[in-house]
């Protein structure tokens, strides 16, 4: 019989990747929800989209046996909503927020894997006494802020300085509330302990900077048991915190690796997530050859999916339909048809700037065509602020992706260089 798999923010992209899969002959897919509603848009109305998402399922004529999702906030916290109504398996509303409200997070860490937690505190970003408290909590100058619910690596600061804070919390007042309003209707639907629960979405997260080479490791949860599958460095430009490009498998220490996928099971194993898939990413200080976990999140990463694809020989969207529908995913390992697979992101440093030239459809597929394989996605459009583009750091815009395989990474790098040599980007008004 056909499975119906409803895909919530289903895009074209992911709707090719998933044709691809194994196992799927007897499955429908079916979108739920536009990338325009929970991706491409930093306003999130959570009622209206869950009951323009309810109204959807209600009106369909066959059987519902997956809702699932590889898009972060607002789609992975509202999944267990859906996933609940619909009696499709999914994680409880509990244990993801265990992982995405990022203070709770922090505090279960704190219990169970305490030599791999920074320090850490919540603040009010609105409270003139923040800075003065932070202190308080035994943090000093650098420390890192974030907002509780952090979606990317928006609204992310570093803080070296009473003026960086400063800098920081201004942001912050002005634009915390387009996630804090949202995430808040998502809490007051769950069962929250009163130390959590007085910690509001619009609170953010000062944190001990922690550092080194920084990487994530894939897993999942499958009827209580973890299993994690692959680990993705996450290199970053020089002297700044923008990714340059993520790079699978890892070049870390296989004894380093072993060791964070152990933390990992003894983690999630405590947390109780079950049944869905997940990623922690992690540093390894080498000089200190300490671990420090950064945060989890509660979905596959969608910028890893063709690295495994190219690697192992299957997306790990298979983790996402296989375990929405009940079965245990059927990933393969070193079956692909690279040693090595990056994605790339095309970056500029700006405060803002108009773009005023991007590659055609057509230039686009000649530099494609440099290296066979590769595959390129242009965010922006001409004539739009960079401004405008969703879910970016504090310090720079990523305006293309570039997905890629070789047979080592100095080839890897190499074949990048031809690929962006046929790349034209222009850029008008420019904000340093």
């Amino acid at each position: 019989m056909t499975k119906n798999v409803f895909v919530v923010g289903l895009n074209e992209l992911n709707k090719d990747r998933l044709k691809r899969l194994r196992g799927v002959k007897d499955v429908t897919f079916h979108g739920l929800l536009t990338p325009a509603q929970v991706s491409e848009t930093q306003e999130f109305d959570i009622p209206a989209l869950l009951k323009e998402a309810e109204d959807t399922l209600d009106a369909f004529d066959g059987s519902i046996d997956a809702i699932v999702g590889y898009i972060d906030f607002p789609v992975s916290t509202m999944l267990p909503l859906l996933c609940k109504k619909y009696g499709t398996r999914n994680a409880s509303l509990e244990s993801l927020l265990k992982c995405e409200h990022k203070f709770w997070s922090r505090k279960v860490m704190a219990e169970v894997i305490p030599e791999h937690t920074p320090k850490f505190t919540a603040f009010d970003p609105f409270d003139d006494k923040a800075l003065s408290k932070i202190g308080e909590a035994d943090l000093r100058f650098p420390f890192f802020v974030k907002p509780i619910k952090s979606s990317g690596s928006r609204l992310g600061f570093r803080i070296d300085s009473p003026e960086d804070f400063d800098y920081a919390t201004e942001k912050l007042r002005a634009e915390i509330g387009q996630i804090s309003e949202p995430f808040n209707y998502v809490l007051e639907k769950a069962d929250l302990p009163d130390e959590i629960r007085a910690v509001e979405g619009h609170y953010c997260m000062a944190e001990q900077v922690i550092g080194g080479r920084q990487c994530t490791v894939e897993g999942y949860v499958y009827d209580g048991e973890v299993v994690p599958y692959g680990t993705v460095d996450s290199i970053r430009y020089p002297q700044v915190l923008s990714f340059f490009y993520y790079l699978y498998p890892s070049t870390l220490p296989r004894r380093v690796q072993d060791q964070m996928w152990e933390i990992t099971r003894k983690l999630m194993k405590h947390i109780g997530y079950d049944n869905a898939g997940f990623n922690i990413e992690y540093y390894w200080d080498e000089v200190q050859n300490k671990i420090w976990i950064l945060e989890i999140n509660t979905r596959i990463a969608q910028s890893h999916c063709d690295l495994f694809e190219m690697v192992d020989g299957v997306s790990h969207q298979q983790v996402t339909i296989d375990l929405g529908l009940g079965r245990e995913p059927g990933m393969l390992f070193r079956k692909g048809r690279k040693n090595i697979a990056a994605e790339f992101f095309y970056r500029v440093f700006f405060n803002d700037a108009t773009v005023s030239r991007v590659p055609s459809r057509a230039e686009l597929e000649v530099a494609a065509e440099q290296v066979e394989g590769t595959r390129i996605t242009s965010y922006v459009a001409r004539n739009m602020l960079l401004s405008e583009l969703p879910e970016q750091d504090a310090y720079s815009y990523a305006v293309a992706s570039v997905w890629m395989g070789a047979n080592n990474q100095s080839k890897l790098l190499w074949n990048y260089e031809q690929v962006m040599k046929k790349l034209n980007y222009e850029f008008s008004d420019i904000v340093e």
